[in-house]
């Protein structure tokens, strides 16, 4: 059976929202043990007595690591947080990955420093999935800030493993390779990304050369591989600018008059196609690429939906045995 290691204290809607998706996948995943670490008090209020069984256990901890919290001190400092305790749970071959909606960074720390890397690996790369505007697959970007300083060689390796991932998770095969990149020139960029576009360009991927900013979400690559500080930085620019629009369409309908109103019940479907788009729920967590065991990271306000897509996202990696596969081709390298 295969068990997902769940940090239940972590994220604005803990534990409530993390217990309700975990109920929801249960029943889904007859295969599949979820094991939730937190305050026992309050997680047993939450779960009906007659669902606590071999496929959902609770392990309990009396510590939380606040988003607030320095992350490499509060691993060290909070040995009994549910973070914590579930990554020794992995690294010790109690539970196969790690999810949480807690602090980043110290995710980033359990996953670097308590499950360790992949031999082989230098430096592990955060990987979302984002929207594209012409198709409902997205596009995966590594790093987004599991590094802030980038080196050639951590960009081959990212992009590497995200098109591995790509593959034997989403179903797509020989994935498009670009390089974020201030123009579309192979001399374009500073010495970093002058010589990761080289590495790319003499690998096996199928690489296509780089893409601008502005081009992220047209649809044009499948994996995008840049340095932690960029990727950071454009995440949160996608993240930003796709809820202020929408919230500005649905504000200008809304208090539009009586014509625009009639106008938005006109295109009602239109605009739940639009919505859908930009529906980051559906892709599941950000992965920490490059670690020992799976270890993913879903947004700190996320609600039952996402997390509920983002365990069966984590269930089909153990399932697919995505590490194992990463472990034996860089262990050649």
């Amino acid at each position: 059976m295969r068990t997902i290691a769940i940090d239940a204290m972590g994220g604005e809607n803990a534990p409530g929202a993390i217990v309700k998706a975990v109920l929801k996948a249960k029943g889904e995943m007859p295969d599949t043990k979820f094991l939730l670490f937190g305050d026992k008090e309050q997680l047993r209020n939450l779960i009906p007595a007659d669902q606590i069984n071999d496929q959902l256990g609770v392990v309990p901890t009396t510590e939380v690591i606040a988003d607030e919290d320095e992350p490499v001190k509060a691993i060290r400092t909070k040995k009994d947080s549910s973070m914590v305790v579930a990554a020794h749970y992995v690294k010790e071959g109690k539970a196969d990955a790690l999810l949480s909606l807690g602090n980043t960074g110290a995710l980033l720390s359990c996953g670097i420093f308590i499950i360790g890397r992949i031999k082989g690996i230098v430096r592990p790369g955060l990987m979302p999935t984002l929207p594209v505007k012409n198709s409902d697959d997205g596009f995966n970007m590594v790093d987004v800030g599991a590094n802030a300083k980038s080196k050639p060689e951590y960009l081959l390796q990212w992009a590497e493993m995200a098109s591995y991932y790509v593959e034997k998770i989403r179903g797509i095969e020989n994935p498009r390779v670009m390089l974020l990149n201030n123009g579309a020139e192979s001399d374009k960029g500073d010495d970093v990304h002058q010589k990761a576009y080289e590495l790319l360009k003499n690998s096996k991927l199928n690489f296509l050369g780089n893409i601008e900013g502005n081009e992220l979400m047209i649809g044009k690559a499948d994996v995008v591989v840049t340095d932690g500080f960029t990727g950071n930085a454009a995440l949160k620019t996608i993240e930003g600018t796709s809820s202020v629009l929408l919230h500005l369409l649905k504000d200008s309908l809304l208090d539009g008059g009586v014509m625009t109103k009639l106008g938005a019940l006109m295109i009602k479907g239109s605009l739940a196609s639009l919505k859908s788009k930009f529906d980051t729920a559906k892709y599941g967590g950000a992965v920490l690429l490059g670690v020992n065991a799976p270890v993913v990271k879903t947004h700190g306000r996320s609600d039952e939906r996402p997390i509920y897509y983002t365990l069966k996202q984590v269930d089909k990696m153990i399932k697919e045995n995505l590490v194992e596969d990463f472990k034996d081709e860089f262990a050649t390298k």
